[in-house]
């Protein structure tokens, strides 16, 4: 393990956020398996098959396969040899579904009364008996929303009593050059109490809330710059969009969805104004970002691809992405393994950490800690970010 820096990942999943740990500082240039002055010493989850994509991906990791709540963060400590204090940093992503606007339909989760919310508790507790360096903790946008400002601000008054001065802040993903209009809220302590500074944007373009475009930065990564090179590709079992929306979908064009086939645009009148979600129907635009992956869709929710293929019959349908697809969007790497099937595998990745996001905030930190001699601005000038 040399000199590398030692850190703990909680809640880890697929292990989006702890490649981002791994890959801190190193040049874009670097092979998919370099590791850079961050090191993984032990990881907790209880699904089975995110550990088993753990154990593909960070096979020297050791990992803990149990509820959180069960587990002594002394037997963190000791799995992971170091004792407590010695840790640079606790990351980690609790389980987001009590926060998620998917999941609004939930009367328990509309009252913020999701007993998994309570998860938010033992994060607290590992950053108080494991006393690292620094934290970082990622969440939806939803745990900012005030139908759970109770839960948030119990949150970060507990981190505040233990001295690490936690700041927050929703990052949009496109701003950062991931391929993806993902928005999600990362907050940062350090051990020392000073105040984490969040890195600025370098990258603009059209979102669903702004439209006045920044000439001075990169413009936004679309969709169709990280996936146009993987086409034709190879298909995959259960692709194509079929069944009693199947002809509607393959005829939606790029970055348009259901509203399409409304009395408003030129598809079928099919739809009433603004009656089902954003998703439904969803195509991605290759000139834009993709919109947020969804961990557990419907059969009608998107994005699917922009382009039509042929099913069995020779009619067009629309299709899902592909894995590779859902990899680069995430800016996870090509080589990057993922275990289950295909539903398994979307719902590991959709709940994932975009790994250049990650690490624009723990490169920052560990930049603003001393570990690395240039800030994050820095960095994106120098072309060190992936």
């Amino acid at each position: 393990m040399g000199d590398r820096l030692p850190s703990i990942s909680l809640f880890s999943g697929a292990g989006g956020l702890d490649l981002a740990v791994e890959q801190c500082g190193l040049p874009p240039d670097s092979p998919d398996d370099a590791r850079g002055i961050l090191k993984v010493r032990a990881a907790t989850d209880y699904d089975e098959l995110a550990l088993e994509t753990l154990n593909l991906n960070f096979p020297d990791t050791p990992t803990i396969p149990r509820d959180i709540r069960s587990v002594p963060a002394g037997e963190i400590l000791e799995i992971a040899g170091l004792s407590k204090g010695e840790p640079a940093l606790i990351v980690g992503g609790p389980p987001c579904t009590p926060f998620s606007k998917s999941g609004f339909w939930l009367e328990e989760k509309r009252e913020s009364q999701d007993p998994n919310a309570s998860l938010l508790d033992e994060y607290v507790r590992m950053v108080r008996d494991i006393r690292p360096e620094a934290f970082v903790l990622e969440n939806v946008q939803g745990l900012t929303y005030s139908t759970h400002k109770a839960q948030f601000n119990r949150l970060l008054e507990q981190l505040r009593d233990l001295g690490y001065n936690p700041q927050y802040k929703v990052l949009l993903a496109a701003e950062y050059g991931v391929p993806q209009l993902r928005r999600r809220v990362f907050v940062v302590g350090r051990r020392d109490g000073k105040p984490f500074r969040f890195p600025r944007t370098t990258h603009s373009g059209i979102s669903e809330r702004d439209r006045i475009v920044d000439p001075g930065k990169l413009p936004f990564v679309t969709a169709g710059e990280v996936l146009s090179d993987l086409l034709p590709g190879k298909p995959e079992t259960k692709e194509l969009v079929e069944g009693e929306f199947g002809e509607l979908a393959a005829e939606v064009p790029p970055g348009q969805n259901y509203l399409w086939h409304t009395s408003r645009y030129g598809g079928r009148d099919v739809f009433k104004w603004r009656s089902r979600y954003w998703t439904f129907l969803l195509r991605l635009d290759p000139d834009r970002p993709s919109t947020t992956l969804q961990a557990q869709p419907g059969p009608w929710v998107g994005p699917f691809h922009w382009e039509n293929v042929d099913n069995d019959k020779g009619e067009k349908r629309a299709r899902r992405l592909r894995v590779p697809e859902m990899l680069r969007l995430m800016t996870l790497p090509d080589s990057f393994k993922v275990a289950g099937g295909r539903a398994d595998i979307q719902r590991q990745i959709g709940n994932a950490v975009p790994v250049r996001l990650g690490r624009v905030v723990i490169d920052a930190l560990m930049s603003q800690l001393g570990y690395l001699t240039h800030d994050s601005e820095e960095f994106e000038q120098l072309g060190l970010f992936r």
